[in-house]
């Protein structure tokens, strides 16, 4: 009867503790990179790309007043501390690869910059013997940098640190690493456990209310040869996904290659250099890859 309470409706929203579910994810998901791994991976890595699309609406959606200074956790080689530091902010800009820091005191040279601050730390450890502590900037930034087995803890320790606004960046599904329209057309269908979404819901549980936003990513693979192409793609097929045999993954394997063969095709600009600076390979897909980043923002 209309108007009568039904008694038994719990809704599930107000029920999930959705940080002890991201825990649980991230025990079935792969081992996170370790501090060696980006060290590595910075010699490829240049700030040549900032500013460049990404960034540029990254700072256009924080919002921030001239002058405010910046807490960047997870800086890389400092492709926001650097335009930060040229348009006159203050950055303390933190990462767990020294590799990574090396990079970014050689772009602070050649930007002739001398605002930025790096420090050598990791999301997991005590930040305060690091001198970040409670209240220290004015605006605290993460971008596509929170790995973490506790997202409430990281979330909340930015809000800590910043005296006005977070701005951080988390994937919608699609990331440099995983591709939602290739694993559909190889027969995986992702389960929508999307970082972003398991964020949004941890802050609104913490008493945050963020604003949300979308920054669109256009990303070119190049590779040498179709085996490498393959062995690129084949990772996405491979990851731990809730609901996803074996067999489907070998399934989809074998779909891969055929997917490939439609879809790569000999790069017009084999081997001149890309954005980071690193020369093209021979084959690239017939169309970039676009990856969708949300970008997650309050004000304390």
């Amino acid at each position: 009867m209309q108007g009568e309470t039904n008694v038994d409706f719990t809704p599930l929203l107000t029920t999930v503790d959705w940080n002890d579910e991201w825990k649980k994810l991230q025990q079935f998901r792969h081992h996170r990179d370790d501090a060696s791994f980006w060290d590595k991976r910075s010699a490829t890595f240049t700030t040549k790309d900032a500013p460049n699309p990404y960034v540029e609406r990254f700072l256009e959606l924080a919002c921030l007043m001239p002058g405010e200074t910046v807490f960047d956790m997870g800086c890389g080689t400092g492709a926001l501390a650097i335009p930060l530091a040229e348009r006159g902010h203050k950055v303390v800009a933190a990462d767990f690869s020294q590799g990574m820091l090396d990079r970014l005191r050689e772009e602070m040279e050649s930007h002739q910059v001398s605002s930025v601050f790096p420090k050598l730390m990791s999301w997991d450890e005590p930040w305060e013997p690091h001198g970040v502590r409670e209240g220290m900037v004015d605006v605290c930034f993460a971008s596509r940098s929170i790995a973490v087995d506790d997202m409430r803890d990281a979330l909340l320790r930015l809000d800590r640190v910043a005296r006005r606004r977070v701005c951080v960046t988390l994937s919608t599904g699609d990331s440099p690493r995983s591709d939602a329209k290739i694993l559909r057309d190889v027969g995986i269908t992702e389960s929508g456990c999307s970082d972003c979404w398991y964020a949004v819901n941890i802050l609104v549980q913490a008493g945050i209310m963020p604003e949300v936003s979308y920054i669109k990513s256009i990303r070119k693979d190049t590779f040498d040869s179709h085996q490498e192409a393959y062995e690129t793609f084949v990772r996405m097929v491979d990851a731990p996904r809730p609901g996803v045999t074996e067999d489907m993954r070998e399934e989809a394997r074998g779909r891969l290659h055929d997917w490939l063969r439609l879809h790569t095709v000999p790069n017009p600009e084999a081997g001149k250099p890309d954005k980071k600076g690193v020369p093209q390979g021979a084959f690239c897909l017939d169309e970039p890859r676009v990856l969708t980043w949300a970008f997650i923002a309050w004000n304390k």
